[in-house]
């Protein structure tokens, strides 16, 4: 069975990873919605694509990419089931 102290250490890891997804994400609206606005008060022509799209579609994808690693993935749960399995396994073989 897995030790406080491990557990601890990757709750911290969770956390650490969500916090940073959270200010990553208050980022990305903050900078965005001052990209658009620019937009909007500079480009009264209307023609074509709006070029804060591109910037938005990019971030954004790593954005998701950050909001899966932070809440839904555990490397480190994924090993520690993987492992408790073969330990059950073993002691069914015993």
């Amino acid at each position: 069975m897995e030790s406080t102290q491990q557990r601890d250490e990757r709750l911290w890891r969770i956390a650490k990873a969500r916090a940073s997804f959270k200010s990553h994400l208050i980022t990305y609206l903050v900078i965005n919605a001052g990209l658009w606005a620019l937009w909007f008060i500079t480009d009264r022509s209307g023609n074509g694509i709006p070029w804060p799209i591109w910037p938005s579609m990019g971030w954004g994808i790593g954005l998701a990419f950050h909001y899966f690693g932070a809440y839904h993935s555990d490397h480190y749960g994924d090993t520690l089931k993987e492992y408790e399995k073969l330990q059950n396994e073993q002691q069914r073989n015993l």
